[in-house]
């Protein structure tokens, strides 16, 4: 058994990795996408794509759920698709990727926040520490320079707002994560909030187009629902049952990093010295707090959040 699970370990950081490099993808997709399809449009076309993946996981277990925990999922779910997401990447709309995946990077520490406060965990020093980095690093990108206009501060506040939203979603799938499967409350969830995101976009945006749209877009709207939303929920599902959380949260910080690399070296965004300093101190804060604190690591590690 102990060789069994010694063995599992490079895999489950493999998988871990892996889920957050994808992660880092989500927003380099959808600008992409969003040159052709509108905000809701291009959410509601990534969730579609994610249900059709998660489908087969979602019906699979017959273990019972009460009424209470489909109310759970629904509430959670409610916040964590329709809502998040659409604040998130009408964030983005306004925004440069790098500025949007940075501002990615402050979660963890919104995470430690919520947890202290809601859960009644206790911050250390270091704790603290990073909480101030952090938020200072958030207001040094919000406020630096914006390059030719393509960023905006109220872009960069919408994608922060996302990230508090996203806390009603990992803290009810918290709840229900102690009494079922994590791959069927993620997978469940998934299915949930898609119904909702359809009713809500067909409502405010009409209904989404099927002609009219390139090859490229579509290619980007599919990658970024099975690989950036299905496939990480099953690759961060499973790698979480072989290594230990407080390990596995670091993976989390290659979110923004990717997503601002992609943004400067893929379509030559800027980031003025005060957002790359600002940058600095998210990441590192957000380090500090998936090495140091095992308690935030575990919180972190429970949803997806772009």
């Amino acid at each position: 058994m102990g060789q069994q699970q010694k063995s599992s370990r490079p895999l489950g950081f493999l998988a871990c990795g892996a889920a957050g490099a994808l992660w880092g993808t989500g927003f380099f997709f959808g600008k992409i996408a969003l040159r052709e399809v509108s905000v809701g449009h291009m959410v509601l076309f990534r969730f579609l794509f994610a249900s059709l993946a998660v489908l087969p996981l979602a019906v699979r277990s017959r273990e019972p759920w009460s009424r209470k925990d489909w109310l759970i999922l629904a509430v959670a779910a409610f916040f964590g698709v329709p809502l998040q997401f659409l604040i998130q990447f009408q964030g983005l709309s306004m925004t440069t990727l790098a500025h949007a995946a940075l501002m990615i990077g402050t979660m963890p520490v919104i995470l430690a926040a919520a947890a202290a406060v809601f859960l009644h965990e206790r911050l250390d020093t270091a704790g603290w520490g990073a909480l101030v980095a952090s938020t200072t690093g958030a207001c040094l990108i919000a406020l630096a320079g914006h390059s030719n206009g393509a960023s905006s501060l109220t872009g960069d506040l919408l994608v922060v707002a996302s990230l508090v939203i996203a806390l009603v979603w990992i803290l009810g799938n918290r709840n229900l994560l102690n009494r079922h499967n994590a791959l069927i409350v993620s997978s469940r969830s998934i299915l949930v909030g898609t119904v909702m995101m359809a009713v809500w976009v067909c409502l405010q945006y009409g209904v989404p187009p099927t002609h009219g749209v390139s090859m490229k877009a579509w290619a980007s709207l599919a990658a970024s629902g099975v690989l950036c939303t299905a496939a990480t929920t099953v690759l961060w599902n499973w790698g979480m049952t072989q290594v230990p959380a407080s390990q596995a949260g670091v993976f989390l910080n290659m979110e923004p990093v990717i997503g601002s690399i992609l943004g400067v070296s893929v379509f030559h965004e800027k980031l003025g010295p005060l957002a790359w300093l600002g940058g600095l101190m998210i990441v590192g804060s957000a380090f500090v707090l998936t090495t140091r604190s095992h308690s935030s690591a575990e919180v972190a590690t429970l949803a997806p959040v772009e």
